[in-house]
């Protein structure tokens, strides 16, 4: 990560990640996203998000595709599984308010409103202007609809608000002639906004232009009259009458006494007793270089709160060792010292220290009461004679007491005062439960803002701002942990010579990042050793074990596969991992390894070579199992092949009793099954490998996640070909054909299908033969080989009729539809199309149908009828969903465009148009970019728009180009040499026409079928 994540809604919505731009998809996660964002750190209900999106008119698939946009989100942003935190029954941002224009707004608002109360009334007014230079303009751009449009009219009254009193400020500084422009701004905006008007009439007075003061009334008694029917307010009224008399009260504060005001102070605080000098004070010193943490400072500062009533104040502090919990409760315990004047003791109560074993309660007592002044012969021997003692010595007392390094309640019940008046902060690594009366703070890792800031307050300003990126990726690679970020400028520090890119360099190896994390006595791995020390043996195993986990998180299923138990004994470990702050949980019922104790927990591993091996064969098992039980929910027409492993039925896997349900594991889980291909592959898991990338690429191919299609249809092929599995081997190399051709590597993809089909016929598997005929023909068409093509295509349609599968016979028609269009036979292409589309009716080939719908539209409107063209792309985009094959979607949208237009509906036509180029633009491939621009172009050349149409057209051929997409390329040539026509440019326009003469000559395409897709 290349800096903080930064988000922006006052105004168009912004997220940008040091000066890069992020892309958020389409109004679906814009409209979740903004909506979390105007309501951040508090969860938000899915059914909200619905309305804010839909408003009252809603999808029947709404709630599923606010969690998609969730799930989408969080892989488009940075950290976004930390940022947008799942919480009952919806979500929450879970955004640094520096980070947020909205938080910064607010604060500075209330600071200027602080300052003002307080006499600073230039700082007041710095304030306001800071604030509301944030502001660009209503939320969305004021096309959110109901339920954000609402929200924005709040905070667009709030503005106005600042506004006015920016307004009076400056009257009040004294400024007079220089806020007459922008109050004349203000009332065009707002003319029946009467303070704005009264504070022109001051301004105008002031600067010796009383007349035009007047007039000012004048006009504006006017327009309340006819537009409102009523007069002037009476302070309003009364404000023209003091103009009109030379009112000594209109007249601005002389600077000399402005200055005055604001120097003396607003009001004097009440003197405080001194401190007794003998109160003991044995708190340790207050880190010179504490940075950070001020919102947890801020929130354990109110937690020590005195309570109502009788009861000691307890606030307990836990975290992961490493997180800063000492530093922040002795801070606090700094700023809290004035209160607590009978003493501020600490006492290190040795629960995680190297070498020692806890203190007991009693020892602990007897130093504390030592402290106070208890001679030693007073002190009984005895634990309880101890407590009571010391509950006697502090009663009536107002006493403040940091507990450090405590192991668990049992250690640190017997410590606690009777007294009232007294505070104890308690620090530990594990969340003590037990702990009756105490409120919590837990402690995570630092803000992305609160760890640069340590890091700039450790290297120096001037060092930091030198590389502000290697800082960034410092401080991502430290995982935020103030431990470690502490020892990586330590090491920088005590080696002025290296550069914080040196740094990160060594630290980018995972192998050597604990090892680099070492300053002194300062260690990462050793804080964490500690922890896992604590854990016995059986936990101490398991957690090894968890190291083997591929993913970024896990659930109790997973790991109870991984583990070899049951669900609920898996559970029950990670959540006592939790309470050690080994894990973390940003969802309920998923756990994570911070990046560190991730590295850790692998550097464990190697000591049980053959349980680890074990536990990992385990896990992909299960991890097979579940994907086949979603594969068979979601794509129940797919060829079986191969033997499945006959232990994955040991493991209880999860319920996808449904589609959705099905993609959520998929959406949730692809990311972790990509890594398990890769180790599976790498380990020679090899029959795992191949199945489970295969399982996987039908969902990274419904998302367009090609990249991650053709990483795992490799790994799949390597792994096919050393399992010596004919049948196994030519369906990896068609899948990965498949995914060469959708990112235009043809001749690549002929290669491996081509291998196929020698496979596939020399063991006689008639319906592979088929696939690989109709991917051959495809492929051949897409390089303008129209000829070979059809051939192949119409054998593969012959294969295919002899077979039952009709999701790849639709494929196989669909493409033949596509080569007769090319040819100009559109009858034809429209009968092949009507045959796909007849043969997915009625069943799960969603996508499948959508593709022979389009096709369908293709050749009606190469037969010149828009309105039948009209009828399938309709029921196509009832079918489609932006977050399945985007690029497909934004095909039919650009279709409809052009059909709509043709039966006379022109703003449906344009808005077709829109949502298409936002589609393919955002998520689209060389391939689908060029034909989709070629289409969008011919529409609006048609409506007259020639430098829009050219753009497009020129944009689709350098796409086309650079995959060598001759179809597309020479119909982007025959397009620009329409719209160049048309500007009057014929010189230009003959030179395209001629190069795309040549190139449909050579592939036998005649000029009039070249005008359609």
């Amino acid at each position: 990560m290349s800096g903080d994540v930064r988000f922006a809604v006052l105004g168009s919505l912004e997220v940008t990640v040091g000066d890069i731009w992020l892309k958020l998809g389409g109004p679906v996660p814009t409209r979740v996203l903004t909506t979390l964002l105007l309501e951040p750190g508090r969860m938000v209900p899915v059914s909200r998000l619905v309305e804010a999106v839909w408003d009252d008119s809603p999808p029947r698939t709404a709630e599923h595709q606010v969690r998609k946009a969730i799930a989408d989100l969080r892989q488009r942003i940075p950290d976004g599984g930390a940022l947008l935190v799942t919480e009952g029954p919806g979500y929450r941002l879970a955004v640094d308010p520096e980070n947020l224009d909205l938080s910064r707004f607010s604060l500075r608002l209330r600071q200027a409103r602080e300052a003002q109360e307080s006499g600073r009334t230039a700082e007041a007014a710095d304030l306001l202007r800071a604030a509301l230079a944030l502001w660009r303009g209503p939320v969305l751009g004021g096309s959110g609809g109901s339920v954000i449009a609402a929200a924005s009219a709040v905070l667009e009254e709030r503005r106005l608000a600042a506004v006015e009193q920016l307004v009076e400020l400056r009257l009040a500084l004294g400024e007079s002639g220089e806020l007459l422009g922008d109050l004349r701004q203000l009332i065009a905006e707002h003319p029946l906004w009467e303070t704005l008007r009264g504070h022109l009439m001051v301004a105008l007075y002031r600067s010796g232009r009383q007349a035009e003061a007047l007039e000012e009334f004048r006009t504006v008694r006017d327009l309340l009259v006819e537009e409102l029917g009523i007069d002037p307010s009476p302070r309003l009224t009364s404000l023209y009458e003091g103009i009109l008399r030379d009112s000594p009260e209109l007249a601005a504060v002389a600077p000399a006494v402005r200055e005055q005001r604001e120097a003396a102070p607003a009001e004097q605080p009440p003197a405080t007793a001194p401190q007794s000098v003998t109160a003991p004070c044995t708190l340790p010193h207050d880190l010179t270089d504490f940075a950070g943490r001020d919102r947890e400072l801020r929130r354990l500062l109110e937690l020590a709160e005195p309570p109502e009533g009788d009861a000691v104040r307890i606030v307990a502090i836990d975290g992961m060792g490493g997180s800063g919990k000492t530093a922040l409760a002795v801070r606090a315990a700094h700023r809290l010292a004035d209160r607590y004047p009978d003493g501020q003791l600490y006492a290190d109560l040795r629960g995680f220290t190297p070498g020692e074993r806890p203190r007991r309660p009693a020892a602990v007592l007897g130093a504390l009461l030592r402290t106070l002044g208890v001679p030693s012969e007073r002190i009984p021997d005895d634990a309880d004679g101890r407590v009571e003692l010391w509950r006697a010595t502090l009663a009536g007392r107002r006493l403040l007491l940091v507990l450090d390094n405590a192991l668990d309640a049992a250690q640190v019940r017997p410590l606690i005062p009777a007294s009232a008046g007294c505070l104890v902060l308690v620090a530990s690594r594990n969340r003590l439960a037990g702990l009756d009366g105490a409120d919590w703070l837990s402690l995570g890792t630092m803000s992305p803002s609160d760890s640069l800031e340590l890091i700039r307050a450790a290297l120096g300003a001037e060092r930091a701002a030198a590389e502000p990126r290697a800082v960034a990726e410092l401080s991502a690679l430290c995982g935020r942990l103030p431990l470690a970020l502490r020892v990586a400028t330590a090491r920088l520090c005590s080696r002025p010579r290296w550069t914080v890119r040196y740094l990160v360099e060594r630290l980018d190896d995972e192998a050597r990042r604990l090892d680099e994390l070492t300053s002194g006595d300062h260690s990462v791995e050793a804080t964490l050793r500690l922890s896992y020390q604590a854990l016995d043996d059986e936990q101490r195993a398991a957690f090894r074990l968890l190291g083997l986990h591929p993913g970024a998180e896990t659930d109790a299923l997973a790991a109870a596969a991984l583990l070899g138990v049951r669900p609920r004994e898996a559970e029950d470990l990670l959540e006592h991992l939790l309470d050690m702050h080994l894990v973390e949980q940003y969802e309920i019922g998923r756990y994570a390894f911070h990046d560190l104790v991730r590295s850790f927990a692998r550097r464990l591993l190697g000591q049980q070579r053959r349980e680890e091996r074990a536990a990992f064969g385990r896990l992909l098992d299960y991890c097979l199992a579940v994907t086949e039980s979603a594969c068979r929910t979601l794509y129940p027409g797919r060829a079986r092949i191969g033997e499945r492993s006959s232990t994955a039925t040991a493991f209880q896997l999860p319920r996808l009793k449904d589609a959705v349900r099905a993609e959520e594991f998929f959406d949730r889980e692809h990311v972790m099954l990509l890594a398990a291909v890769e180790r599976a592959e790498r380990e020679g898991f090899h029959h795992h490998a191949v199945h489970l990338a295969r399982n996987l690429v039908f969902h990274l191919n419904s998302r367009s996640y090609l990249a991650e299609y053709l990483h795992a249809a490799g790994v799949a092929v390597a792994a096919a070909r050393r399992l010596d599995e004919p049948r196994t081997l030519c369906l990896s190399l068609t899948n990965l054909s498949a995914v060469l051709w959708k990112l235009g590597r043809f001749r690549e993809g002929i290669a491996a299908v081509s291998e196929a089909l020698e496979l596939t016929r020399r063991h006689g598997e008639r319906g592979q033969e088929s696939i690989c005929l109709d991917q051959l023909g495809l492929l051949h068409s897409c390089l303008g080989h129209l000829g070979m093509a059809e051939r192949y295509l119409e054998q593969a349609v012959a294969l295919h009729e002899e077979l039952p599968d009709g999701r790849q016979r639709s494929y196989a028609w669909c493409n033949l539809s596509t080569v007769y269009a090319w040819f100009g036979r559109y009858e034809d292409a429209a009968a092949a199309a009507e045959r796909a589309a007849l043969l997915c009716q009625g069943s799960e080939a969603r996508g499948e149908e959508i593709i022979a719908l389009t096709d369908l539209a293709t050749a009606r409107l190469g037969m010149g009828q828009p309105a039948a063209a009209l009828v399938p792309l309709e029921r196509a985009l009832e079918l489609g969903d932006e977050s399945r094959m985007p690029e497909n979607l934004a095909l039919t949208l650009a279709l409809a465009a052009e059909a709509s237009e043709g039966v006379g509906a022109v703003e449906r036509a344009t808005q077709y148009a829109a949502e298409s180029l936002r589609m393919i633009r955002s998520k689209g491939t060389a391939t689908r970019n060029a034909t989709v621009e070629n289409v969008l172009g011919r529409f609006h050349r048609r409506r007259g728009d020639y430098p829009r149409a050219l753009a497009l057209h020129t944009s689709a051929h350098g796409h086309a180009v650079a995959v060598d997409y001759r179809m597309e390329i020479a119909r982007a040539l025959n397009e620009m040499a329409e719209v160049l026509e048309g500007m009057g440019d014929f010189r230009q326009s003959g030179v395209h026409r001629q190069r795309a003469y040549d190139l449909f000559k050579e592939m036998g395409v005649p000029m009039n079928a070249s005008l359609m897709v």
